[in-house]
């Protein structure tokens, strides 16, 4: 985990760096695989329906607003934010990270969007 916070150090910024973080954190997060793929699939239908699909993720855009909404649960946000915490201890020494995450960590909507994005990004890498 750590080399790879320290790639993010030097290669990602911004919204971009929130989305990975968030995505990394909730790797382990228990999502049923049909409810995910329905979600996702929904998601990306508004994504293409907004213009280009590749276009940058803005996370009060309608595909992720979306897709965080149709995935959103207590226990799940607490699983994220139990990841973006373990993550926190891995960034020491990395100020770019270590702000991403804070500012996570401080706001939950702003974590729980970050992640919706993330996983809109992995789709979207998997095409």
């Amino acid at each position: 985990m750590r080399e790879l916070l320290e790639q993010l150090e030097s290669t990602a910024a911004g919204d971009d760096l929130a989305a990975v973080l968030a995505w990394l954190a909730g790797a382990e997060m228990s999502l049923g695989e049909d409810e995910l793929r329905g979600a996702l699939r929904r998601a990306m239908l508004l994504l293409a329906a907004g213009g280009d699909p590749h276009r940058h993720l803005a996370f009060d855009g309608r595909a992720v607003t979306a897709l965080a909404a149709d995935l959103d649960r207590t226990e799940r946000r607490v699983e994220l934010t139990h990841g973006l915490t373990g993550a926190q201890t891995e960034a020491e020494g990395l100020p770019a990270v270590g702000a991403a995450l804070d500012r996570l960590l401080e706001d939950p909507d702003l974590a729980w969007h970050a992640y919706a994005a993330g996983l809109i990004g992995e789709e979207l890498a998997a095409d």
